[in-house]
């Protein structure tokens, strides 16, 4: 199985030629609300947001646990999908979440302000005040969002295997030239050692919302996986009620065989 991860600027086309090379390849195509389903049938509520285009305010990150709850849940559907296999990604930080497996591919379609402004104007039928304001919010919250998320710059070129600027390609070029470089004999089908990576990976990101949700989460609670999908959990609480919350917590988790609770209870107020 591959992953291909397209990335783009608004205004270049990029979700087009996501799904176009999709299509060609016969890959199933991944993008906002095939990650919200995903996360929905895994149980996981997301909010109907575009996923890398409405950052969290900045009173929401300091003050309240919801934007990291959303981001567990979030990293968890595309880790699902993942594992589906032969996939592209379009957007949602895929290409951050997939650096480090061989077998992914990731793309960043670029452009010219002035190209990208002629795009939007055509497409969303405005004039070109509102097509410059459009770019700028759109690149200002892609900003925001992977700065907050991944603490990453999302036009840091390091990040992509190919960089393709649609100034210069059109659709059906910019496809065919994605896929002569992802299916080239350099990049590597993922195993079953990537599956395995996908599903703990998938596993933790539940783990971290669901305590976070709770109210459980402490830097004195620690949990392990191991090949079975049993969770070991273990560290200090500060009552025997908080030792059966965070078990009652964590056992309805999908995916999960069982729940080993080796929490100590210290008497004291925690810090």
């Amino acid at each position: 199985m591959n992953f291909i991860t397209v990335s783009e600027m608004i205004g270049t086309g990029g979700e087009t030629i996501a799904r176009e090379l999709a299509q060609k390849l016969n890959y199933h195509f991944v993008g906002d609300e095939e990650v919200l389903a995903a996360a929905s049938a895994m149980g996981l509520i997301l909010e109907k947001r575009k996923l890398e285009e409405r950052p969290f305010s900045l009173m929401d990150r300091i003050f309240s646990e919801r934007p990291k709850v959303y981001l567990d849940k979030l990293q968890a559907a595309i880790y699902e999908l993942a594992k589906k296999g032969d996939i592209v990604f379009f957007g949602g930080g895929a290409q951050i979440l997939l650096q480090a497996f061989e077998c992914a591919f990731h793309v960043f379609i670029v452009g010219s302000k002035e190209a990208r402004i002629k795009r939007i104007m055509e497409e969303k039928k405005v004039d070109k005040e509102v097509a410059e304001k459009i770019i700028l919010a759109s690149d200002q919250n892609k900003r925001s969002f992977m700065r907050f998320a991944f603490n990453e710059d999302w036009q840091n070129w390091q990040l992509y295997d190919l960089i393709i600027n649609t100034d210069k390609l059109g659709v059906s070029s910019a496809v065919n030239v994605i896929i002569e470089g992802a299916t080239a004999g350099e990049i590597k089908a993922c195993g079953l050692h990537s599956l395995r990576l996908l599903e703990m990976l998938s596993i933790n990101q539940r783990v971290e919302a669901a305590l976070l949700e709770a109210g459980m989460l402490s830097p004195h609670i620690f949990y392990e996986l191991d090949d079975q999908n049993n969770l070991r959990i273990y560290g200090v609480v500060y009552s025997p009620k908080d030792k059966e919350e965070v078990e009652k917590v964590l056992r309805n988790l999908s995916g999960i065989n069982s729940v080993k609770n080796e929490l100590r209870i210290f008497p004291g107020t925690a810090e």
